[in-house]
This record gives structure tokens, sequence and C-alpha cells, in this order.
């Protein structure tokens, strides 16, 4: 609980905020594996037994369970978006609730706060239909996230491009602290609170950073790792953060605000998944270098802390340092990824011009990024069938041919054998991934204020490297009038 004890210290990092409840909320989904992590028992239907907590995650009565979570805040962060420093940001439509069972649990789209700024602090039944099945979806594949316990709705009209309704959507963590939590308490060259969060950071969930000399370079070190790694998992599935601003990374290396996302179908090395985003500082390929940008604004707010034990100098010197491993850590774990991809177990120096050859046909054919994979595991199986059914979906058919060949000859140069390399690529290139036609499906129907198509989804999500032949369906590209639906900043 970082944040809640940080800002029991002081009310510069928050402010005291009780949810703004809505009219006659309705339950919309529920995951059942974050109810456990929350250990919160679900009844027959799948939603919690106890009725109380049908008010409590829309924000309508906090009081139910006052002892439990006595002290509801909305908190101070600052950051970068869009490489421009905006100054103070903050929970404008976050409030954190406490903890329960070890993670704490904040409410998104309960009313406005503080920090609000123009906003009206709401959520829309759409935006959080996507954050919702998109964070279990994360999970699912592995890849370090935050949870989404639930969504409520609410007939409450709110208005964005059009009028929509509300949502509350309920999120578990570790914790919510930002890189923007750290850049906040820099800018105000408020230095004991800034050293107070990084200690407690480094007690909850560093550990290891307590016996350094530098304790506080450590502790940048590792967030930088986890970082690199994590982007480097969200380059391996062909996940796309639509708003990579320094505000919205987290400090635990965690995915975190899934505002415009999207995963990647017909693969597109500069795909741009936010219809916002006019420059592409987001686009996929560059997104690497942006979190390589974000870990900088970390290092800038992280100086004071290392000239507590040497001079300034050298903390910059080492700062930069550390900076500089990112690429290293993130090019290592993108080619690990990537060789599990196409079943390699052992490295050799030709096999990352290998993945860039593939990646660059995929990009000029523009061919189903998910689809390719999980097909690949059958090319090794069977060549010459897997080799015919391959081409076709590619423009320059002599050039996959000649790719081919030389995978093939690749891999006899590895110790795995035929089934045991199928198993090991079956279980990293997802069958299954929330593609942005699949999620628009389950939106439209909940419009109507039927939820079965979240239902569905959720349940198919949550096994994604599993076969599921009864929903062959949604393993498919979209059709050709869904292929190119935007997402905005919008929610």
């Amino acid at each position: 609980m970082v944040l809640m004890a940080f800002t029991l210290n002081g009310d510069d990092a928050c402010e005291l905020t009780l949810p703004t409840p809505v009219p006659n909320p309705y339950w919309v989904a529920i995951s059942r594996s974050a109810a456990n992590l929350a250990n919160i028992s679900l009844a027959e239907n799948g939603f919690p037994e106890n009725p109380h907590w049908l008010e409590l995650l829309a924000g309508n009565n906090p009081n139910s369970f006052s002892e439990q979570f006595p002290r509801p805040i909305s908190t101070a962060y600052s950051g970068h978006q869009f490489g421009v420093w905006a100054g103070q940001l903050g929970d404008g439509r976050a409030i954190l609730l406490g903890d329960i069972n070890g993670q704490e649990l904040q409410l998104k789209g309960a009313g406005k706060t503080r920090f609000s700024r123009m906003g009206d602090g709401r959520a829309v039944l759409r935006s959080s239909i996507r954050e919702f099945l998109c964070s279990e979806a994360m999970h699912a594949l592995g890849i370090p996230t935050t949870r989404a316990l639930s969504i409520v709705g609410s007939d409450l009209p709110v208005r964005r491009e059009t009028m929509e309704t509300a949502a509350i959507c309920a999120r578990l963590a570790p914790s919510f602290i930002r890189i923007g939590h750290f850049e906040h308490f820099a800018s105000l060259q408020n230095t004991p609170r800034l050293k107070e969060l990084a200690d407690l950071l480094i007690t909850e969930h560093y550990p290891e950073c307590e016996q350094s000399k530098l304790p506080y370079l450590e502790l940048f070190k590792r967030i930088c790792e986890r970082n690199a790694c994590l982007v480097a998992q969200w380059q391996s599935v062909g996940f796309c953060h639509g708003v990579l601003n320094s505000d919205n990374i987290s400090a635990l290396g965690l995915t975190i605000d899934y505002g415009p996302f999207g995963f990647l179908d017909h693969f597109q090395i500069d795909h741009i998944c936010n219809h916002s985003d006019h420059a592409g500082r987001y686009a996929y390929h560059r997104q690497p270098q942006i979190m390589h940008w974000n870990m900088a604004c970390l290092a800038s707010a992280f100086i004071p802390l290392i000239t507590l034990s040497c001079p300034q100098e050298e903390a910059e010197n080492h700062l930069r340092v550390a900076l500089g491993e990112f690429p290293v850590i993130y090019a290592k774990s993108w080619q690990s990824l990537f060789r599990q991809k196409l079943g390699l177990s052992n490295e050799r120096d030709e096999d990352v011009e290998l993945i860039e050859s593939l990646l660059q046909q995929m990009h000029e054919s523009r061919v189903d990024y998910t689809s390719f994979f999980r097909k690949l595991s059958d090319v090794q199986m069977h060549p010459e069938a897997g080799k015919l059914s391959m081409r076709d979906d590619f423009v320059d058919r002599d050039a996959i041919d000649q790719w081919l060949n030389n995978y093939l000859d690749r891999l006899k140069l590895d110790s795995l054998g035929g089934l045991e390399r199928k198993r090991l690529m079956d279980s990293v290139n997802p069958k299954y991934v929330l593609r942005n036609h699949l999620a628009q499906a389950a939106i439209d129907k909940a419009n109507t204020k039927d939820f079965s198509e979240v239902a569905t989804l959720l349940k198919i999500l949550e096994k994604p490297f599993d076969e599921q032949p009864q929903y062959e369906d949604y393993s498919k590209p979209p059709p050709a009038d869904l292929s190119r639906i935007e997402v905005s900043c919008s929610s």
C-alpha cells in the first residue's frame, strides 16, 4: 500500500475524495480471476454474494464498507504528455478506496476529483468494456498489468463525441504508483517527500535495493529493467499502447491506463492505434524508444535522490550509465521472446536477421500478425503443406519461400524435436487476442443491455493459447469492412 501509506503523511499528495453516486447501478461484468485475487466470493450467477459490493463498486455507498475503506483518496502526480511537460495532473476520475487482500482497489469513472481539471470524472460503458477485457486478456497472456475486477453500469448520460452512458471500472494492482508521482515531487523540489516515496516503494516492492550502497540508483535500474521487458512483451504479442505519456507508466512495470490501445491485425510496423496521435509518436515501432524516453524523465526526477549519497555530477553520470542499459535489456528480452515465437531454443548470431526479415515481409504484405505466428508451429511440423498455406498471404511469394527455407534450415541447428517445438510455440503465440472488431461487437450488444458478448469474450481471452474449437471464428482477422476501427482518447 505505497500510495495509501505515503498520503497519510501529507495532503500534498492527495485529497480525500468520496465517489459520486450513480442512479440505479447494475452489473455489467466481473472477472472471477480478479475476484479470487481480492478474496471476493461470487454466487452461482458469477457476481458477488454480498449485495453491498454492487453499491460499493458503483461508488454509491462507501460507508457500507467504511471499516475496510475509511479513507478514499485521489492522488496528485505530474508528467510529460506527448513529449511536453504538462505540470500537475493527477487522478482526474480515479479514486483509490484502499487495500483489499494485498491489492490496491481503485474505481475509475466514479466522479470528479480535485484533479479532474475540465473533465467530468466519469468513464463510459464503451471504454470501460475495453479496459476490462484488455486488462484480463493481458494477464492471461502473462504480461504484467493492472487487473480489472468489475464493470458497473448506469443509465446516467455522459457526453463524449456523442451521448453515452456511465460505467465504473474497478481496478486492482499491487500499487498504482506512477513515474508521474516521482516527477511531481521532483518538480516541487520536495526532496524529503520524494525520498519517502522511494523508501516506501523499496520496502514494499523492491526490497533487494536496500542492500545497495546506492539504493535509489538500484531502484531506478530495477524500474527501467521492468519497463524494458514490459515493452518487449508488448511488441511480441503485437500490442500498442496509445498514450505512453510519462504519467501513464507504472513504477512496477505494469501495463496501466487502457485508453486508446490495439492489438495488430494486419501487421504494419508504424501502426498508430490512437487516431488523436497525429504525429505517430506512439506508433508500434516507436514504443521501445518512447519507453526509454520516459525512463529519462524518471532519471531526472531521481537526481535529487542520488545526490543524497554523492556529488551531483557523479549522480548524473550514474543515472546516464544506468539509462544506457535500457536498450540493451530491451534488445535481449525482445530477441529472446521472438526466438520463442519461432520455436528456437538456442541462440545464433543470424537469428536477429531472420526475425527482422520476417517482420519486414509481414509489413510489406500486411499479414495478420497473430494468425501468422500461430500457424508457424504447423509449418515446422509439415513443411511443404505449411509453406503452401502461408505463401498466399504474401505479395512477394518468392521472398517468403526463401525465408521459410532459411527458417527450416535454421531449425535443423536447434535441439528441439517437432512436437516439443510446437508445444513451445503454441504456448507463446496466442490464438486469441482482443481484436478491435471483437471488442466493438461486445460494446454494441452492451449498449442494448445485453452483456453476454462481454462474458463470452472474457471466457475466450482467459485461455488465449488454447485451441477452443467452438470459438474458432474469434481467432480470425477482421472482415475488410471492420479492419479500420479507430480508437481515440475519448473515454
